[in-house]
């Protein structure tokens, strides 16, 4: 039986029986999507070196170490894969029970950054600095509790088989829960974090089977708060500059335009096979800001050319598909839910973080996951990876 907006929720019938235990045949590992794993570290992979050759001729950043940002980046990416490591052997279904305590942790660390604790980078108050040059986004690990959280509330009757869909007062209370640390995020303010958190809501709530309405609602009341935040002057100076550079690309290119105008050259330069590695002359020449997180996507574009760029988007596009069919493969709505939000979140801070250097959408601060240097996102993409993972691991075997 379809749900209200149109999903198939009668699959998710309470399993009777027990969880077949994993045999030596039918082994964990052999139940990894490997596809999924393989793509993700590619593109770390890919990452490590573009930051590398965004990085190793800025002493002003790198402190005279050409390697600095590539040790990090490295170390980063293993203690994410480390993290994926024992999001898997807990089981999605595990952490399941402990969302309140992962939600409330998450709450507490967002609202420190509000705190003299919090500390402002590229414009955006949104980190903790723990000292030895490390710092701490607790914005992306909001969208893990998010996701957890709200598959939790919706998920519960219907995989209990109370339900065939969640009621109106289940969907009411998850968008509680959601709406709490988005308004704390917005306060920073982190608008682009807040925007991937709005299509996290959304992608959760379509795979949810909710009824329509709310899916409707929820559109119109982002495009109500646009507009609200917009009239009353909420948004940073910074902010509004990279709205108006959007619009007019032509807008004073040597000040708010410059970052993009500086994007597109770089990419164009590339052509169909690029310069080469560490040849890229924008980015050796160190025109373009923040290469190494936000912009690093025109390091590929310029070195690696259409063929490295287009790389990663086929990288990208396995990621996504390989969690598509988790989402479609698991016979719990939570398993599917929590697929559903991290497929939304990683679809739209790519195509954000990707088409903010093509100029086809404005700059919002956002990394590309797996491929951005940056130890928050790295740590909480692998977590997400950990989770799919563990759907995939933990589905139930059907005789």
């Amino acid at each position: 039986m379809a749900g209200t907006n149109g999903f198939s929720v009668s699959r998710y019938a309470p399993q009777r029986g027990t969880f077949a235990k994993l045999t030596a045949r039918d082994s964990m590992v052999r139940r990894l999507d490997w596809p999924l794993l393989f793509s993700a570290v590619a593109l770390s992979v890919i990452g490590s070196l573009l930051v590398w050759s965004a990085t190793r001729g800025r002493e002003t950043l790198n402190h005279g170490d050409p390697y600095y940002f590539l040790f990090r980046h490295v170390l980063n990416t293993g203690i994410g894969i480390g993290l994926m490591v024992g999001t898997i052997w807990l089981g999605h279904r595990t952490l399941r029970g402990a969302v309140p305590v992962l939600y409330g942790i998450s709450v507490v660390l967002v609202l420190l950054v509000l705190t003299p604790l919090g500390a402002t980078i590229n414009g955006a108050h949104a980190w903790i600095v723990i000292g030895g040059g490390f710092s701490l986004q607790p914005s992306e690990f909001v969208k893990i509790t998010i996701i957890l959280g709200m598959a939790m509330m919706l998920a519960a009757r219907v995989d209990a088989g109370d339900q065939l869909h969640p009621d109106h007062r289940t969907v009411a209370k998850s968008l509680g829960l959601a709406a709490l640390p988005i308004a704390i995020v917005m306060l920073m303010p982190d608008l682009g974090s807040v925007m991937v958190m709005a299509m996290i809501v959304l992608g959760v709530l379509l795979a949810s089977g909710a009824p329509n309405r709310w899916i409707f609602g929820l559109l119109g009341t982002g495009v109500l708060g646009a507009v609200l935040v917009a009239a009353l002057g909420l948004l940073d100076e910074y902010q509004i500059n990279r709205f108006a550079a959007f619009a007019n690309p032509e807008l004073d290119p040597s000040g708010v335009g410059y970052n993009t105008n500086q994007a597109r050259i770089a990419i164009g330069s590339g052509g169909l096979a690029g310069t080469g590695l560490f040849k890229g002359s924008q980015t050796t020449g160190q025109f373009v800001p923040e290469q190494q997180t936000d912009f690093v996507y025109t390091v590929a574009g310029e070195e690696l050319g259409f063929l490295g760029a287009g790389l990663i988007l086929v990288l990208l596009g396995v990621v996504l598909w390989r969690a598509c069919r988790i989402a479609r493969e698991t016979s719990e709505l939570y398993g599917t839910i929590v697929a559903a939000g991290i497929i939304a979140w990683f679809a739209f801070q790519a195509f954000e973080n990707i088409g903010m250097t093509l100029g086809i959408m404005p700059v919002a601060g956002l990394p590309l996951p797996f491929v951005s240097y940056g130890g928050s996102s790295m740590f909480a993409v692998w977590v997400a990876i950990g989770l799919l993972q563990s759907i995939r691991v933990q589905r139930p075997i059907t005789a």
